[in-house]
């Protein structure tokens, strides 16, 4: 069977900066598993280029920031008075907190804490890195009706209810 729309698709991947440090790993005996069609369990990109291909393709791809993690937006990094903030807060917690527009829930990861202030940064760690993925097709299935009404795999290896 070849990866189409509506197809549940395992592989095993590493993700790695372009410097080789390894950063997420998905192994033979714990594939990553992703509903193919645009339902965001995967890179765009990546979903792109697996497109049509069946079991043992192999695919290894630099992602550059708009692929992945986006451009790192200066704009998301806030100072806050610390009194906004819990106690114990400390650099490397990571809060949850709304968008400017009050439409998102955003994560903000607290980058210093001096002087009264609180630095937080709503980018992904990765933001602004270029990346690449190496990945192996370990299998392919058409999605049942459910998985495909819910948008994402369920049973082993996916989604449980």
């Amino acid at each position: 069977m070849q990866i189409g729309k509506d197809t549940v698709v395992a592989l095993t991947y590493r993700l790695s900066t372009l410097d080789g440090e390894m950063l997420e790993e998905a192994l033979a005996d714990s594939p990553a598993v992703y509903l193919q069609g645009g339902y965001d369990g995967i890179f765009p990109r990546v979903e792109a280029a697996l497109e049509g291909q069946g079991v043992g393709a192999e695919l290894d791809l630099v992602l550059e920031p708009d692929d992945a993690f986006g451009e790192y937006d200066a704009e998301l990094v806030k100072v806050e008075p610390a009194d906004v903030f819990p106690e114990e807060v400390k650099i490397g917690m990571q809060l949850e907190g709304v968008s400017d527009d009050g439409e998102h829930v955003m994560l903000y990861t607290v980058t210093d804490v001096a002087d009264g202030k609180v630095v937080v940064d709503g980018n992904h760690p990765l933001a602004g890195q270029s990346l690449r993925i190496q990945c192996v097709v370990h299998s392919v299935r058409a999605a049942s009706a459910e998985e495909v009404e819910h948008g994402h795999v369920h049973g082993e290896h996916g989604h449980h209810h």
